[in-house]
């Protein structure tokens, strides 16, 4: 009985139970000291925060993908409609709004990868000119060794975030889906930086 698998396994779950309350305790208790003037941004509103609304899983999720380029069909200019097809199957407000812009390419030993900028703000009437943006940056691979018909590998990383996720099918897109509320966190941190230093 000593070494009964269920056992371990029940004292794992409730370690982890345990962590993720502990956690959630903390966050409410950092939210409830802070001034009134950072409890005004809608993403740091945790008053509704418990375990079922912090752990949702959407098994049946299907992540929408695109054709990618293969790399005899790569051009910027074509590399830039996909980004801009790919882009529209994430699921966002419609208030957001991007564009597109080419950075550059860095040569290596066997590919040339071409780096992109898809730039997002949310401009309103009152704010037409946004007063901080949120940035995606893409890669695309493209092989010099692999043959033409291969598609271009693609990555994209979105700012101060160190995950990169990969588009092309062969690589699970369907790991990694999009979340609105990373474009808001960026923007809602600059926000919070400009009104901490005084200019």
């Amino acid at each position: 009985m000593e070494n009964d698998p269920d056992v371990y396994a029940e004292q794992a779950k409730k370690l982890v139970d345990d962590v993720i309350e502990t956690a959630i305790k903390r966050l409410e208790t950092n939210v409830s000291i802070m001034s009134e003037k950072e409890r005004t941004f809608e993403s740091l509103k945790f008053s509704e925060m418990s375990r079922e609304s912090t752990l949702i899983r959407e098994d049946d999720y299907v992540i929408d993908n695109i054709v990618w380029l293969s790399i005899g069909d790569f051009t910027v200019q074509l590399a830039e409609k996909k980004i801009d097809e790919f882009v529209q199957t994430w699921k966002y407000d419609n208030s957001w709004l991007y564009c597109i812009d080419y950075l550059g390419q860095d040569e290596h030993e066997f590919d040339i990868r071409h780096r992109f900028r898809v730039r997002w703000s949310v401009p309103t009437r009152r704010k037409p000119i946004p007063r901080a943006t949120a940035c995606v940056y893409f890669t695309f691979q493209v092989s010099k060794i692999k043959p033409k018909s291969h598609p271009v590998e693609v990555f994209y990383v979105f700012e101060t975030n160190r995950l990169v996720h990969s588009a092309n099918e062969d690589q699970k897109p369907g790991e990694s889906r999009f979340r609105e509320k990373w474009l808001k966190d960026v923007i809602e941190s600059k926000v919070l930086m400009m009104q901490a230093v005084a200019f």
